[in-house]
């Protein structure tokens, strides 16, 4: 057996800036060789950032990837860590950016790993298995691999075999890992870009233990951390034994380097070349020394895993904090109403942001409560947030001196109102504006187009209503359990919801209770579940119908809503694309006499 010290670093890059993230992964590689690690192992496209959707297309910005590695890998000789292996994940191409023909898919944009080693590419990997659902769209932009490197680090007789993977290569049966088996390798190494989604985590690790399992060799999975647009990036980095037992695993939302020592069988001197399993095997010499290594490795352990609350809170706080940050802003104004939804969304962004750079606005008009008022002050209060007031009924008055309207159109005046206000205070101040609508509320249109729904990015889009009232608790409670004071009012979380555009206006007006909502809701758009698969569920045949018929005509307006965070498997945007025009509607069926 031989003993070598592995080094996962979960990072948090940002797509485009190759400079700053080749920075980024010089500074962990000299914090893993300063741990005495022998391999140091970075997550999918990390160099470039990911996902980097349609710059694949541009030739200079592949050039500047394939540029960028090579200049890395003299870097990191430069500054003392040539004898420190380095697999990294970058975007390559051996072919055009553009692959105009199935023919022509030979040779094209590849999503690859390098290994560095004295100041050299040594090998490169191109993912096998390419993802093509969901958020995932690499089928148009890369071209798949067909060959694993295996990688022999150290001394002849004491190397072990080691072969990498990328991402989706670890979802998908057979493929690399079936031929990493064939091939007797004793570990595998997968980089990954694999974004957020509510109990994800809990799939990994048999995920990871089952590959393992297929490839009868430990498995080492690194992931990014961090978001980009509506991604988020978990981390939860972790080692699996051969056996499948987990060894260690990363925090997760947070940047970490995880340590671990791995016993590994010595690479057998006859392992197969050429076609195995599939696939072809390639294999590089790296006679370096394995020393062993000084001392437990410092960044080890299992950390500990998060309450479903937990998770979603630090999701959403990351995802706004990143988007934010990655797109120059120094600030973000949001109305605050009193209500649930603002209220969580402004807890968000101060947990984010911190309260000097969150501005909450009330906008009071003739309609709206006391107690809206005093709760919008109450928050304000306890997070910090700096807090205007901005009545506008004078506004609205004068639209009306002006315009006959009357009804529903006076209501969405009054949301349109507050845009208004709200878009005015970032021209002038240079403030992001968030717009805090719920996934329920999203689904069915209950929301004024230019209204409410002004906002460059939303912190709860993916977060339906009942999970808004949930979140909002357990940040009090985590408050409370500290010592701090919980930022949210009790009578914002106990009241029932109301927009407050006319007078004793109830959301229970125009939908169905949140709690007969969210799970129809769930199953339709999240399950895909037609008229009858609804009703065979148990939805209510008449609720059903009324609730499709909403979703079915909003199409429009979330096709123009601001970009929020994913923490679903089907997120309105990204995952869920359907045709605005479109005469489809799954109703009741006739009966024939």
């Amino acid at each position: 057996m031989t003993l070598l010290r592995l080094a996962l670093a979960q990072l948090n890059p940002t797509v485009g800036d190759l400079d700053g993230n080749a920075a980024l992964v010089r500074a962990w590689c000299h914090r893993a060789a300063g741990a005495g690690a022998h391999l140091a192992v970075f997550p999918e496209m990390v160099l470039p950032g990911y996902p980097v959707e349609d710059l694949v297309f541009r030739e200079s910005f592949l050039a500047a990837s394939r540029t960028g590695l090579t200049r890395l890998a003299a870097d990191l000789t430069d500054d003392g860590l040539g004898e420190l292996a380095v697999a990294v994940g970058y975007l390559d191409a051996d072919g055009p950016a553009r692959v105009s023909a199935e023919a022509d898919r030979r040779a094209g944009p590849r999503n690859a790993l390098a290994l560095l080693h004295r100041g050299r590419v040594v090998c490169r990997y191109f993912k096998h298995h390419l993802p093509n659902y969901g958020v995932f769209d690499e089928d148009r932009y890369f071209v798949a691999g067909d060959t694993l490197a295996v990688a022999r680090i150290g001394p002849r007789g004491e190397a072990v075999d080691v072969a990498f993977t990328v991402c989706e290569d670890l979802w998908q049966p057979g493929g690399p890992f079936a031929t990493a088996g064939a091939a007797g390798v004793g570990l595998v190494l997968t980089i990954n870009g694999s974004p957020y989604e509510l109990a994800k985590d809990d799939v990994r690790l048999p995920l990871v233990a089952a590959r393992a399992a297929e490839a009868g060799a430990a498995v080492a999975y690194v992931n990014l951390v961090g978001g980009q647009d509506e991604l988020v990036f978990d981390g939860d980095s972790m080692i699996v034994d051969a056996g499948g037992q987990l060894l260690a695993r990363a925090p997760q939302f947070t940047e970490h380097l995880l340590l671990h020592d791995l016993d590994l069988p010595a690479a057998h001197p006859d392992a197969p070349t050429g076609e195995v399993g599939g696939m072809r095997v390639q294999r590089v010499q790296l006679p370096i020394d394995l020393p062993a290594p000084a001392g437990a490795p410092a960044y080890g352990g299992v950390a500990e895993r998060l309450t479903d609350e937990a998770e979603v809170w630090r999701a959403l706080v990351l995802g706004l904090r990143d988007y934010v940050r990655k797109n120059g802003f120094g600030s973000v104004v949001l109305g605050l109403s009193g209500g649930i939804d603002s209220s969580v969304a402004a807890a968000i962004a101060v947990d984010a942001l911190g309260a000097a750079h969150v501005v909450g606005v009330s906008m009071p008009s003739q309609h709206s409560s006391g107690h809206s008022r005093t709760d919008a002050a109450e928050l304000a209060k306890r997070t910090g947030l700096d807090f205007r007031t901005e009545p506008i009924q004078p506004m609205v008055d004068a639209f009306l001196a002006n315009l006959s309207l009357s009804g529903l159109a006076v209501e969405n005046l009054q949301a349109r109102v507050r845009g208004v206000i709200l878009m005015s205070l970032s021209n002038q101040e240079g403030h992001l504006v968030l717009s805090s609508g719920n996934k329920s509320e999203l689904a069915v249109g209950y929301t004024t187009l230019y209204g409410d729904s002004v906002g460059g990015f939303n912190p709860i889009k993916d977060v339906p209503k009942t999970m808004v009232w949930r979140l909002a608790r357990w940040r009090n409670e985590a408050a409370a359990a500290a010592g701090e004071v919980p930022p949210i009012p009790e009578r914002s979380i106990t009241k029932e919801p109301s927009a407050e555009l006319r007078p004793g206006q109830k959301d229970t007006d125009s939908l169905p209770p949140y709690e007969v909502l969210d799970p129809l809701l769930a199953d339709y758009v999240d399950g895909d579940l037609g008229r009858d698969g609804l009703v065979e569920a148990g939805h209510d045949p008449d609720t059903v119908d009324r609730v499709l018929a909403m979703v079915d005509a909003a199409e429009y307006k979330r096709r123009q809503s601001a970009p929020g965070t994913k923490i679903s498997i089907k997120a309105f945007g990204r995952d869920r694309r359907l045709p605005l025009t479109n005469r489809f509607r799954d109703t009741r069926p006739t009966s024939r006499l």
